[in-house]
Formats: C-alpha cells, sequence, structure tokens
C-alpha cells in the first residue's frame, strides 16, 4: 500500500485478539509507525506492550509523552491518558474528560493523526462495544487518508464498525484476515515514514 506514513487501529471490546491477528503480518522491515488505542480500565497498569511484542516478537511500546514517533515501532496507549499526535510527529498525553466513556479514546488519536499526517494516513476500526472511534475515522476520511472497518459480521462486538459504517462510508470494510493482508502489503521503504520530496 503506497503512501500510507503512519497507521492507527482503534479496538475495543474484542481487541486484543484483533490486534494479535492484524499485526501479526506487518512487513519485517516496517519502516513507519503503528500506534493503537485499546479501551483499557484506567485504574491499574497495562501489559499490552508485553504481551504483543512477546507475542509478535517486535518492537511494542506505550506512547509517551512528547515521545517521537519512530518508524518500525507499535505504540499503543496507556490506561488513564488519551494519546494524540503532535503536528512535529511526537505524542501528546493528557487527562481531559473520557470519549465515549474512555480514556483512552479512539477519537482523540485518530482525529490528531489524521491533521498531522493528513492523506498520509491509514486508519483502522475493530471490533468494539461503543462507538468511540467512528467521528475520528470519518475525519481520518475527510483528511485525506485512507480508512478500513472489519466488518461487523467478522467482529467479536459489532457495535463500533457499526457506528462506523453509519456515518461515513470507509475505503474498504474487510474481516480480520483482509486487513491483516492489507497490512502485510504496507512499504517496508524509509521513504515511506517521511515527509521528503524526494521520496
Amino acid at each position: 500500500m503506497k503512501g500510507v506514513r503512519a497507521v492507527v487501529i482503534g479496538a475495543s471490546a474484542g481487541g486484543v485478539a484483533a490486534l494479535f491477528k492484524v499485526l501479526g503480518s506487518l512487513p519485517g522491515g516496517l519502516a513507519l509507525p503503528v500506534v493503537c488505542v485499546l479501551h483499557l480500565p484506567d485504574d491499574r497498569h497495562s501489559q499490552l506492550a508485553e504481551v504483543l511484542q512477546r507475542r509478535l516478537r517486535r518492537p511494542v511500546r506505550e506512547a509517551r509523552d512528547k515521545e517521537p514517533l519512530s518508524p518500525g515501532l507499535i505504540y499503543v496507549a496507556g490506561p488513564g491518558y488519551h494519546v494524540s499526535v503532535e503536528h512535529d510527529l511526537t505524542f501528546s498525553l493528557s487527562q481531559e474528560d473520557p470519549v465515549h466513556f474512555s480514556r483512552p479514546a479512539i477519537d482523540f488519536l485518530f482525529t490528531s493523526a489524521a491533521d498531522a499526517y493528513g492523506d498520509g494516513l491509514l486508519g483502522v476500526l475493530l471490533t468494539g462495544a461503543n462507538e468511540d472511534g467512528a467521528e475520528g475515522l470519518a475525519y481520518v476520511h475527510k483528511s485525506g487518508g485512507r480508512t478500513v472497518v472489519q466488518d461487523p459480521r467478522d467482529a467479536q462486538v459489532s457495535l463500533m464498525p457499526e457506528a462506523a459504517l453509519a456515518l461515513h462510508r470507509p475505503d474498504l470494510i474487510l474481516t480480520l484476515s483482509g486487513i491483516e493482508r492489507l497490512l502485510s502489503t504496507l512499504e517496508s521503504s524509509a521513504c515511506q515514514a517521511t515527509s521528503s520530496p524526494n521520496c
């Protein structure tokens, strides 16, 4: 998939297994960042990054405030903080009010990443039990990015994909296997992770 400079993925109920599936096929030489928001209880430490890193055998870390996004890394939002991407492609963590009862919220990540990456962003919305991510994904689309929604019939919990489909028509509606195949086609060229006009 050409022209993608970053990937954002949102999920809620059923999301851990879905992330294992879709992230398992990322190219070994991936040269762009992947940022994931999975709804988490905000009253305890999350081991999502460690679990994903063990399963995927590739670098996974929690997003940290002011940290630049690095090519080839998978980031996850930690509990209790919204994660945004700033225009200088660093993370910003905040404790603003929950969105759709969630902090971290998918909408926060998707809208900020769309502002930062524009048409270089790929947004993916997976299984979940509320409407978080629907508005954010529509914003990714409006900003020129590409959007993918998990087929509600394939989702463990269909409410989140259905809410997204009620708001806008994504570029693709795919099963988890289809999303896995799509992500396997992401460019491994370092050019894809930059905004250099020479690429």
